[in-house]
């Protein structure tokens, strides 16, 4: 989960800069700026000032283009906050394809990017990055030896191309001293969040969350993302059989002695093809796909949290509550409470386990 920014109240005007270049995330720029917008019409005193190297428009991730403030060079002497937004070099292109995970560079190959953190971090009390933004402070060398976060899909990149970086990749946002990491593109909203609570009081945070209609801090982390969209397409016939089972009923026995005599293989030839097509140990699998299903039975149904643990696979409510703990770092109740949908869904929960199952087959058929 995230880690709390501690709450010092203050009405005092707050200056807050934000590092454009071309093509930067729209997201990482607009969800911060509405946070901020919002949390003046309850109070707050955020004057907030778009900056790019040249002074001039900016391109985005996102099919426009964004005006400025002011360039870099005339940016207040005295900053409170430094904002350091991701994006992706302006010649850069997406290639097109079947990947879950857009294969992008990260913005620390953009000089002009670097040149601005590099000159008005400096004059900035407090340093705050969204996304890969966190590449920009990285390179600079101000996360060297502090705790940091960013997208998921990037955090072993970071890891790996910074190792004096302590890299958080389940964090929705970090703060170590006066730098502050947020993890990918929404989660701009976070930090944000954050930063307003720090600033101006819980009061304040609490009401713009309520007028965004967003959590005030949201349970788990980036971790919560679905077992499906981690887990490939697997290529053998045998695993995909044995995925299908495991997605259509997730109470069964699926022990790895189970699912290596439903694949005709060896447990560790199961083992070494969990590893290799699906990223994960078939134990971890099983538990994945056991808590997506009680997630679903809990937001679609009024059964019991023992029968919703009976049905999921996990045996015991103690079993689920402490995965649900672990995985999300919220309890099952707590998770029932904050999701449950409105109702139309809540009539037929076997139905919908059933559905979801045959769905997740029909993705591994595809």
């Amino acid at each position: 989960m995230s880690r709390s920014i501690t709450t010092t109240e203050s009405a005092v005007e707050r200056t807050m800069v934000f590092v454009l270049y071309d093509k930067v995330t729209l997201q990482d720029v607009a969800a911060p700026l509405e946070i901020f917008a919002r949390a003046n019409d309850f109070g707050a005193r955020y004057r907030v000032l778009l900056a790019s190297p040249t002074g001039q428009p900016v391109g985005t991730t996102a099919f426009t283009r964004l005006c400025v403030d002011i360039p870099v060079a005339d940016a207040p002497h005295s900053i409170d906050t430094l904002l350091v937004p991701g994006g992706v070099p302006a010649d850069f292109t997406f290639v097109s394809g079947t990947h879950d995970i857009p294969e992008e560079l990260t913005p620390d190959t953009v000089p002009e990017a670097l040149a601005a953190v590099r000159e008005l971090a400096p004059r900035a009390s407090r340093i705050a990055s969204v996304c890969t933004g966190a590449f920009l402070l990285a390179a600079l060398g101000m996360l060297d030896g502090r705790h940091a976060t960013t997208h998921w899909a990037h955090c072993a990149q970071l890891a790996r191309e910074y190792p004096n970086v302590i890299v958080d990749q389940d964090a929705l946002f970090v703060q170590d001293g006066s730098f502050i990491t947020g993890a990918g593109i929404s989660a701009g909203i976070d930090l944000a969040l954050a930063i307003v609570e720090n600033d101006y009081g819980t009061d304040v945070a609490r009401r713009v969350a309520r007028w965004m209609v967003v959590f005030l801090q949201r349970p788990g982390g980036q971790d919560q993302f679905s077992v499906w969209s981690q887990a490939g397409i697997p290529t053998t016939r045998g695993l995909r059989q044995v995925l299908d089972a495991v997605a259509l009923d997730p109470a069964a026995d699926h022990s790895t002695t189970a699912m290596a005599a439903r694949a005709a293989v060896s447990e560790r030839h199961l083992a070494r093809m969990f590893r290799d097509e699906v990223g994960m140990t078939p134990a971890r699998y099983v538990e994945r796909t056991r808590l997506e299903a009680a997630k679903l039975l809990l937001v679609t149904g009024d059964e019991s949290q023992e029968a919703v643990a009976r049905r999921a696979g996990f045996g015991s409510p103690e079993t689920m509550r402490r995965i649900f703990r672990r995985s999300l770092g919220v309890s099952p109740g707590g998770y029932r409470s904050r999701f449950r949908t409105t109702g139309i869904n809540r009539r037929a929960p076997e139905s919908n386990l059933v559905n979801h199952g045959r769905m997740l087959q029909q993705e591994h058929a595809d």
